[in-house]
């Protein structure tokens, strides 16, 4: 009596199939969640970024300003304090849409802030800062 134990050639080759299949429907998705992943967690970057930079100027009295670059992809803050700089580059997949500059006085007005972030697949976030408050807050703005 002959034993056949194994596999085939055609039973492999089936199980490679709906392994791939399965793999190319499921990458979109997956895909689509890192990319929001991304921009949350750069979004939520930029409001703890905007927060330090009020609260230096505030906390320390020292004139604070605040640059959003498109060209370069990353925020910069600035002090009056010798040395001082801090930038925070966006990670891959996500973009600055807004060239702004802005300066932060001690004890002033807080000016309108506004940051547009977007992914690869169109979504956006707006990370500003409320004048009233003075605390930044993130939105998705309404498609038009």
């Amino acid at each position: 009596m002959k034993n056949n134990a194994g596999v085939t050639l055609m039973e492999m080759l089936v199980v490679v199939f709906l392994v791939g299949l399965l793999a190319s429907i499921s990458f979109p998705a997956v895909s689509s969640g890192v990319d929001s992943l991304r921009l949350n967690s750069a979004s939520d970057a930029v409001a703890s970024f905007l927060n330090s930079a009020l609260n230096r100027a505030e906390r320390r009295q020292q004139v604070m300003e605040i640059a959003a670059s498109k060209e370069e992809n990353k925020l910069t803050m600035r002090s009056t304090e010798k040395g001082f700089l801090r930038e925070l580059n966006m990670p891959q997949g996500v973009t600055v849409q807004t060239d702004a500059r802005v300066v932060l006085f001690p004890g002033g007005t807080v000016p309108r802030i506004g940051v547009m972030l977007a992914n690869r697949r169109g979504a956006k976030r707006l990370i500003r800062v409320d004048p009233i408050v003075g605390i930044p807050e993130i939105e998705t703005p309404k498609e038009q």
